[in-house]
């Protein structure tokens, strides 16, 4: 019944944000003032919507009109898209009005109430909570409580670190006892995972539409394998950066994008490392204990000398594992001289290896990477104090939304 509840008021603000999107197509610049406007002539004229809670329903906006502000505040970052009925998941967020604990259930607005078996309890009072459901059919509850600010670990401020990103090894630091390998997780499960989805193709009926209860149950054992492989691999990333942010100061990272490996033969096993969203907890963890982070551009880094800052004339080929200096010999490993010479940059205050040959020309430009960038990779707040670009505001459009198709974690059981 609960479970059917939380559906039905997911379909609610699916589609609300469905029609946020058209708008936007459509040529309007939807804000939330505008948006909860229609919200609320929609909810006079509409009684499907009038079923649902109003909370939920204006989150749901709230997030659209965050989302489309910081699609035009970054750079390659795309407008919101529409929800799709079959792949995208449900997922509500209730604000302090909106929801309440009491004798160990939680009550959101509408009368749904949801026994809860708690994961630890509540450091402090619940703010919002988001209710949403994973890809194994489980349902959680994430809340957002106030607390105390724990001051982070003081480090000498002498204390510093590069790091190069890779596929055989993760990263790859100028500390070795830093380093961290390639972790494997999905590969390890990789014939179990085989076996349950060859069990799938053959208990698929090659029709479209809703399948047997016997593909259901494979669908559903591979997906838990999934999901194991890729709980594993963001635990040992976090404990990673735990000790990286932990033990130093300054941390020049290789502003590296794995995207193109993608389409490569190293597609699966980048994947399984996750590269970028071990890039984006890295600089969100130091961001959040004050640490001096510095993205380097990944351009020569592989190519220069840490040692006398020398160019090789060829690039290396990826089978040349060890780096030789024609000009002084020195030699290393491939990344970890990359890694130092990601270091180098950054203790000089710049952020591409160009800069420190052009140091001393009129067109050298001599930039740490701004709080702003390091932020948006973070997926953090930008800082009030920066000036955010000018948005031209649009002529408002009338516009009538007509019925269409359209902290602390605890998992719930509805």
């Amino acid at each position: 019944m609960a479970e059917r509840a939380l559906e039905s008021e997911w379909h609610r603000c699916r589609y609300l944000w469905n029609e946020a999107v058209r708008q936007q197509k459509g040529g309007l610049k939807p804000t939330f003032a505008r948006l909860g406007k229609l919200l609320t002539d929609a909810r006079s004229h509409n009684a499907w919507l009038r079923e649902g809670g109003q909370v939920p329903q204006q989150q749901i906006l709230r997030t659209y009109a965050q989302s489309l502000e910081y699609s035009f505040a970054q750079k390659g970052r795309g407008r919101p898209k529409f929800k799709p009925r079959r792949k995208t998941l449900p997922s509500l967020e209730y604000s302090s009005r909106g929801f309440s604990c009491r004798d160990g259930r939680l009550r959101l607005a509408k009368g749904i109430v949801i026994p809860v078996v708690w994961s630890r309890e509540l450091p402090g009072e619940p703010t919002s909570v988001r209710v949403h459901r994973d890809s194994l059919g489980h349902w959680y509850a994430s809340f957002v409580v106030r607390r105390e600010v724990v001051a982070a670990r003081t480090v000498d401020e002498g204390s510093s670190i590069g790091i190069d990103w890779g596929v055989s090894v993760t990263a790859t630091t100028t500390l070795p006892e830093f380093d961290l390998p390639y972790l494997g997780h999905r590969k390890r499960c990789a014939a179990e995972l085989g076996k349950a989805q060859r069990k799938m193709a053959r208990r698929h009926s090659g029709r479209r539409g809703p399948q047997s209860k016997g593909y259901q149950r494979a669908r559903k054992e591979a997906a838990t394998l999934q999901k194991k492989a890729a709980r594993q691999a963001r635990h040992d990333a976090r404990a990673w950066v735990k000790g990286v942010v932990d033990n130093h100061h300054l941390i020049a990272v290789e502003d590296f994008t794995p995207k193109f490996l993608a389409k490569s033969t190293m597609a699966r096993k980048s994947a399984d490392a996750a590269i970028g969203a071990l890039k984006r907890e890295l600089i969100e963890r130091a961001v959040r204990a004050g640490r001096k982070v510095v993205l380097v551009a990944p351009a020569y880094t592989t190519m220069t000398c840490s040692s006398c800052f020398a160019s090789a004339k060829q690039r290396l080929g990826l089978a040349e594992r060890i780096f030789l200096c024609r000009e002084c010999g020195f030699t290393d490993y491939r990344d970890r001289n990359a890694a130092s010479v990601v270091l180098a940059v950054a203790e000089r205050g710049h952020t591409r290896v160009d800069d420190v040959s052009h140091a001393h020309s009129p067109l050298g430009r001599m930039c740490v990477q701004s709080e702003r960038e390091i932020l948006r990779l973070s997926g953090g707040a930008v800082n009030p104090a920066l000036p955010l670009p000018s948005q031209e505001q649009q002529t408002p459009r009338r516009a009538n939304w007509q019925r269409g198709d359209g902290g602390c974690t605890g998992r719930s059981t509805p």
